[in-house]
């Protein structure tokens, strides 16, 4: 269990929202400022040792990035010629910090798209009019980080096992979801959209091609408890019959897609190992029933340590 921290989403949940309503407004940044990458990828943030940072994003010439840092519960911004700055957030409406870091870019002479609501939550308030009162507690972001930190670290590994199109292991703001996906290449069926608050092109444009996609989110919609998740697109015939492993993984009706609550892989001796059975098993499942090629995929997993072949 070392290096997985407890979780908890009913206890942990304003915290939770809060960090979620966070690296949304940060998300604005490359959504209004990065060019348009395929399925979206542009918007999403990488996890760091202390948080989440956007990429790198053009500015007149100039580049920098924002990132929210769990740990110190801040903001910090940095450019490409040195200047800093942080924005502490503990605690604070978000309606101030969209105030305060709309000013803090200015100073920097840097561009702030920082207008407009959440995506994919419903009843959204827009960031300039959220003054609710926040919760902040300094543990749970701290236990929320390093749960990040455990599931990137599987999800990297994961993805190093495929000679396919993948995407890196991303945090997508919009659903508070940490994911990693695999591309057969082959373009799928026009996708229905309905996501709340999220623009059915950008929906159909992230699923125009057949996927088998795998993730961590901390809780919420619909299932209010951490999980790791795995589904395809399109949903093949069988998939949610299919076994799959560990035995703690089941299927989920409403959302359509296999869960792994985080509690079971945290209360295991070998967490990391119950993942990528998770993740292998699952993408197997898929794979097998779509029919991708099959040689794309490398083999088992090697040792961080291991030197490239050759």
């Amino acid at each position: 269990m070392s290096g997985w921290p407890r979780l908890d989403y009913a206890a942990d949940k304003g915290t939770i929202e809060a960090l979620h309503l966070l690296v949304q407004l940060i998300g604005k940044l490359p959504l209004r400022l990065h060019p348009w990458l395929n399925h979206g990828w542009h918007v999403a943030l990488r996890i760091t040792p202390r948080g989440a940072i956007t990429r790198s994003l053009p500015a007149d010439g100039r580049q920098f990035t924002a990132e929210l840092d769990f740990l110190d519960g801040a903001i910090r911004v940095e450019c490409e010629n040195g200047a800093q700055e942080h924005l502490g957030v503990a605690g604070k409406p978000i309606a101030q910090v969209h105030r305060e870091l709309t000013a803090l870019l200015e100073r920097l002479g840097l561009p702030a798209p920082l207008y407009g609501a959440p995506n994919e939550i419903l009843d959204p308030v827009p960031f300039a009019d959220d003054e609710r009162p926040r919760e902040w507690d300094a543990d749970t972001a701290r236990r929320l980080h390093g749960a990040f930190l455990c599931a990137d670290r599987n999800f990297n590994l994961f993805r190093s096992l495929y000679r396919g199109k993948s995407s890196p292991s991303h945090l997508f703001w919009g659903s508070f979801d940490l994911a990693v996906t695999r591309f057969s290449g082959r373009t799928a069926p026009l996708h229905p959209g309905g996501v709340p608050h999220l623009p059915d092109n950008v929906t159909r444009e992230a699923y125009s091609h057949e996927v088998i996609s795998a993730g961590f989110w901390p809780g919420g919609g619909g299932f209010d408890e951490a999980a790791f998740y795995a589904y395809a697109y399109p949903t093949p015939d069988g998939f949610a019959t299919r076994r799959v492993e560990p035995g703690a993984a089941s299927w989920n009706a409403d959302l359509g897609e296999f869960l792994l609550p985080y509690a079971r892989v945290r209360d295991t001796a070998d967490p990391d190992t119950l993942v990528q059975q998770f993740l292998q098993s699952t993408f197997a499942a898929a794979a097998e029933l779509l029919q991708w090629p099959e040689d794309t995929v490398i083999g088992s997993a090697p040792s961080y340590a291991s030197p490239p072949p050759g």
